[in-house]
């Protein structure tokens, strides 16, 4: 049966001139005549029986139903584009892995250990979007996830298998010109200083101090709020207040001495980081030699499951 599509050149046309709401600009950007973007563009018209382009005194403009397919265009073209040079870039075994993960993980985490993975296997190329929470892999181009939170949470995702990574154990820092000559302060001391907050734990100071045995920390809920890690840990590094933070995400501002551990009582909370992949019996060599791979680094056996 033939399919209801446009051809390839007419929706490039098309995505073009919707973008720059221009046929002169979309034919100077495809090499073509300002005529035949016209003409591909009336094309598209007739065979979709919809205006997707109004005249305006200046040139053209988007209909509301034309705006609306130029984004299910540019879409579509995007990923049609992506498929392509997965396949150009695939090598043997190898090829590309599309990776869904929490940001503060992969930037500091991940990303400084994919050399090792590159080293390994030189055939992997691995790409890396933005995901915090759960989502249905038959829906998206992903093919495995690294996520955070609790067993429970990772129990929860229907159709999926799980590897625990790391957990997470959380520790306050700050610019050491909060210490001194100090080497170290105590929980009291801390709960009178200022405490920077993580917008997405509101009520992870509060914990800590519990688990300190400190009733009395009358500034555990108040002070500057921000959304990620690295931008707690970077207003700590200012000088801006002392912040709560996963050890494993601040091992460069350790290293580099922009952040010290104010007290090394690390608070172990029920959260973790896990690979999570489809349960599938047919998967890609590429998903599993990245499980490998990446569980050996976590230090975690690869065949450990939640």
């Amino acid at each position: 049966m033939r399919r209801k599509i446009p051809s390839t050149h007419t929706l490039l046309c098309f995505e073009a001139a919707a973008r720059h709401e221009s046929y002169t600009r979309a034919a100077q950007e495809l090499a073509l005549t300002q005529s035949a973007v016209s003409r591909q563009i009336t094309a598209l018209e007739e065979f979709v029986g919809v205006a997707l382009f109004r005249r305006t005194r200046h040139g053209v403009a988007l209909t509301e139903r034309g705006a609306d397919y130029a984004l299910q265009v540019a879409s579509r073209l995007q990923g049609l584009e992506q498929d392509t040079l997965d396949v150009m870039s695939a090598q043997g075994s190898g090829g590309a892995l599309h990776l869904a993960a929490v940001p503060t993980f992969a930037t500091r985490w991940l990303i400084p250990r994919l050399p090792g993975l590159q080293a390994l296997h030189p055939e992997i190329t691995v790409h890396i979007e933005t995901r915090t929470r759960p989502f249905m892999f038959a829906d998206t181009p992903f093919d495995a996830a690294l996520y955070a939170g609790t067993a429970e949470q990772v129990n929860r995702w229907a159709g999926t298998r799980a590897v625990r990574l790391l957990h997470e154990e959380v520790v306050p820092v700050c610019s050491p010109r909060y210490l001194g000559a100090q080497a170290a302060l105590t929980p009291e001391a801390i709960a009178r200083l200022p405490l920077l907050q993580q917008s997405t734990r509101p009520g992870a100071w509060r914990q800590w101090f519990d688990a300190m045995g400190v009733a009395d920390a009358p500034l555990a809920l108040s002070g500057p709020r921000y959304e990620l890690f690295s931008m707690t840990a970077a207003a700590a590094a200012q000088g801006l207040g002392l912040a709560l933070v996963p050890r494993l995400l601040i091992e460069a501002e350790l290293a580099r001495g922009e952040l010290v551990v104010a007290c090394d009582q690390a608070l172990k909370g029920e959260r973790a980081y896990y690979l999570v992949t489809p349960e599938r019996m047919d998967e890609r060599p590429v998903v599993t030699a990245f499980r490998g791979w990446l569980a050996q680094t976590a230090g975690t056996p690869v065949w450990h499951q939640e």
